[in-house]
């Protein structure tokens, strides 16, 4: 295999398997045939062009089925996401309970909604049983102090009723899945690597004391996961993002409105980004005109 033809594969993985099975090896055919003698790297703007095919047929692809239920299947997804993300730095502390949302998320990610309805209810109720300090059982030593990737103590900046708020937010979503006929579709196993990024609060970039510090990585991360969902909505006209996004942006609003009286400048420029990115992921689709052929 030449340098060439290696990284022509490395770029085609940005095309679904399905599509590369079909087609790979007929498109790699004529990526090499017009490839000028001598090449070892593709142009930019052809691997940029093949990057992009490869995204815009993944969203193609992804655009199935019932939009409503999906878009309410990839908004429990990313919930649930963020909650592994806020008990990740405590594993040492709570490896079971922490082990246990890791599963809950796992079994969402595979479309197995009745199996994660149990877990995310026993992860939500040691949650509520750390937030109000009352364990009848498996007592933990509170404060719960974190190992990595932040310095606050579990639920410093949350009151137990956002806790409560946040999992049953989830089990609803979960349940109203479970009532449909047949699993969701299966996601990706990449979600569980943005649970790190998510989890992390650094580099610090708020005043010592906020009330609620916001997490620049996490922040960073929510933008560009929106950015990904404005396009994609646009690309497919289809508002399965922007269900997701409303999920997610609601789950968020519950986290930031119990410190309504305290939020900074910073918190309202965040909150009014996501809540851009949200409106701008629902209204796309019904901009995009399609062209009148001559």
């Amino acid at each position: 295999m030449t340098p060439l033809e290696r990284r022509y594969r490395w770029l085609l993985f940005a095309y679904p398997p399905g599509y590369r099975a079909a087609h790979g090896q007929e498109l790699l055919g004529v990526l090499l045939d017009c490839a000028a003698p001598g090449r070892t790297t593709p142009e930019v703007r052809e691997a940029v062009g093949l990057v992009t095919g490869g995204l815009r047929e993944r969203v193609r692809q992804a655009a199935r089925g019932d939009a409503w239920r999906d878009g309410l299947h990839l908004g429990v997804t990313v919930v649930m996401t963020a909650q592994l993300a806020v008990l990740l730095p405590y594993a040492g502390s709570i490896p079971g309970w922490v082990a246990l949302s890791a599963l809950a998320l796992l079994a969402v990610l595979r479309g197995r909604v009745r199996l994660a309805l149990p877990l995310v209810s026993l992860t939500g109720a040691k949650a509520m049983a750390v937030a109000t300090a009352w364990q009848p059982v498996d007592v933990t030593l509170l404060p719960v102090y974190p190992g990595f990737l932040t310095a606050e103590p579990l639920f410093a900046a949350s009151a137990p009723v956002t806790v409560a708020l946040g999992y049953g937010f989830v089990c609803c979503g979960l349940l109203a899945l479970a009532a449909g006929s047949g699993p969701p579709r299966t996601r990706s196993w990449r979600w569980a690597a943005a649970v790190p990024f998510a989890a992390w609060t650094g580099p610090g970039w708020m005043p010592e004391g906020t009330p609620l510090p916001l997490s620049l990585s996490r922040t960073v991360l929510e933008l560009a996961v929106l950015c990904l969902a404005v396009w994609a909505a646009r690309t497919a006209r289809d508002l399965r993002w922007a269900l997701a996004a409303v999920v997610y942006l609601l789950a968020v609003s519950v986290q930031l409105g119990e410190h309504l009286a305290e939020l900074t400048r910073q918190h309202l420029a965040y909150w009014g980004l996501l809540v851009f990115l949200t409106a701008l992921t629902a209204l796309v689709p019904y901009g995009h005109r399609r062209r009148v052929p001559d």
